[in-house]
């Protein structure tokens, strides 16, 4: 009898995750390693978990999702607008740059720099995907 995922399954799968034009946003198979995942953990939002659920090891789906069922719509709460002297003299922010941003407690959000000017520099933090459907292509590889 197949393995089917459930409400509390490990998961080993592959993914690709693209946007509607095709472009690649993320793939497990570039580097050939596997993601792995716990059903219910809180790593994957309910939308993308409920896409998984009932399906078999060996399998291979895709799913559409929509901005909120995926990433959430851009929140303009996570556009922060930052003082360029808080940035270092060595590596000046340029607009496109990810950069890592150390929270309270230790833990670092990324921060695209969305617009340099005089000595203001305005950062977005919203995912980058947010507010974009995307197609997430899976082949599940063994369910535990």
């Amino acid at each position: 009898m197949a393995k089917v995922i459930g409400a509390d399954s490990e998961v080993i799968l592959h993914f690709d995750l693209k946007l509607e034009d095709g472009s690649a946003a993320d793939s497990t198979r570039v580097n050939n390693k596997p993601a792995k995942l716990k059903i219910g953990d809180g790593n994957l939002t309910d939308n993308f978990e409920a896409c998984l659920l009932g399906m078999e090891e060996g399998e291979k789906k895709a799913f559409t999702l929509a901005p909120e069922d995926a990433f959430g719509m851009p929140n303009p709460d996570n556009v922060h607008h930052m003082d360029r002297s808080r940035f270092a003299a060595d590596a000046p922010p340029k607009e496109g740059m990810i950069i890592a941003f150390s929270q309270p407690g230790g833990a670092e959000i990324p921060g695209i720099v969305r617009e340099v000017a005089g000595d203001s520099v305005t950062v977005d933090f919203n995912h980058p995907l947010a507010g974009h459907r995307v197609i997430f292509d899976v082949e599940i590889l063994q369910i535990n």
